[in-house]
Parts: structure tokens; sequence; C-alpha cells
């Protein structure tokens, strides 16, 4: 089973070397990994260049912003599953893409899987920050609020092509339409791995606090779009956030 990880950037200078070696370490041996970059001007692009050939697809051009880029990254893709590693962060260990090859083989009805994963400080110490536990999958849990963490989906590149990529209609909320999309709406066959599989940096465009409010509005867009109560929702979904946080105080 191929592996597709794609990874898309725009001036990550400081982190992108950190991401990129995370997926040249995992120990699963049919991993394809495509980098999309904005046409970065930083230096970002000298360092993906770096790794040459162990990069299976690159491209650097001016895109629409993340969520064009990663469409751009999944039309090219030609694993059997597809999933991302964003720029700011790194696999939890070299394991994890083997974790999650296992689990589709195992149980090869899956749709898509999803499994664990911590925030960090955007520091040397890496400060644990927030815990993000998946748990068992249930539409009972979406309509509360809870969603998977996206940067831990990984999809069957088959299910891609039936239910489309990301809707270029929100900017910076896209992953929420995309997840509601295909776990709600289409009510795909979710599998949880009870296993860390990314580190996420804060500081990244969904974990910014001067961007929150503009993600709580296009939240409450997408809920509604997709027919939930979605103030309520978007309510219960910020409340099991700040559960997450306060767990670490």
């Amino acid at each position: 089973m191929r592996i597709t990880i794609i990874t898309v950037c725009y001036n990550r200078k400081a982190t992108i070397g950190k991401a990129i070696k995370s997926v040249l370490k995992q120990n699963y041996h049919d991993v394809e990994y495509i980098i999309i970059d904005g046409n970065s001007t930083d230096g970002t692009k000298e360092i993906i260049e770096s790794y040459g050939d162990r990069i299976s697809q690159y491209v650097s051009e001016p895109d629409k912003g993340m969520y064009d880029a990663i469409n751009k990254g999944v039309k090219l893709a030609t694993g059997d599953v597809i999933g991302l590693m964003h720029s700011d962060d790194e696999f939890y260990d070299e394991n994890a893409i083997r974790r999650i090859a296992a689990r589709f083989e195992y149980e090869p009805n899956l749709d898509g899987v999803y499994g664990d994963g911590v925030y960090v400080s955007n520091d040397k110490e890496e400060r644990l920050i927030r815990d993000r536990i998946g748990g068992i999958f249930s539409l009972k849990k979406v309509k509360s609020g809870w969603l998977p963490l996206h940067p831990t989906v990984y999809l069957k590149k088959s299910i891609i092509d039936k239910h489309g990529l990301y809707n270029l209609d929100f900017k910076i909320a896209s992953d929420t339409e995309f997840l509601l999309r295909y776990i709600y709406k289409h009510k795909i066959n979710m599998g949880y791995i009870n296993a860390y599989i990314v580190k996420m940096r804060m500081g990244g465009m969904s974990t910014s606090i001067k961007r929150a409010f503009e993600v709580l509005y296009e939240d409450y867009k997408i809920y509604r779009f997709h027919g939930l109560a979605a103030f309520a929702v978007v309510f219960l979904k910020k409340t099991i956030a700040l559960r997450q946080y306060l767990v670490q105080l």
C-alpha cells in the first residue's frame, strides 16, 4: 500500500526542514512525498531542494492559499491513501505511517483513519500545550462539536476522488468543511488509531490567536452550510478545545 504525504508551505524556513526530516525518517517503505511551495522568498525553497530526489514531487509556484496548494498536491498524488504533513509540524515518532498502513491492511473496508496529536510551544522547549485525543468515532460526537484532528486524518484516494477536494470558498477553515462533508454528509467509514500521529506547533494558521475570530466565523458558516445548529455546535467545539488546554494548566 502506497501512502502519499503532502506538505504545503510558504515562507517556512524555520520549520520546513523538521517537517521534511520527520517524513523521510518514517520506517514505512512505500511513501510518496509531495511538497507544494507557494513560491517562497525566505530560503524555504533552497531547504526543500537540498533534499533532492528524496522528495517524490516538488512544485513551487504562486497559489491561492493553503487549501489551493493542498488541492494541487492531491491531484498529483498516486498513492492508495493520502494524508498531510503541515510545514510547522512533525510526525510524533518514526512509526506513525506504519501504524496508519497497518490499520488499513487490518480493516480493508475503511475509507479513512485518524489518531491523536499534541500541540507544543513554538520554541526550543516544545512544552506540551494541548492534548488532542481522538477517541472512537461517532456521528453524535460530530453533532456536539467534535472532529478528528485534521493532520491525523488519512483517506483512501478513491474516496477523495468520489467526494471532492477542499472548498476554496473557505479561506481559513476549509478543513472543517472537508471533514464534515466526508464524515457527516457522506458518512464514510472511519477508523480510530489509538496512538499519537502528529506533533503540532502553536502559531500556524489554524492556531494563531489573532485569527481566532476569523476561524469562529468560518466555522459558523460551515456548520450552518451543512445543516447543523451552527451557533450551538461552534460553542461546543470551542468548549472542547478549552478543556484540552486546561488539562495542561
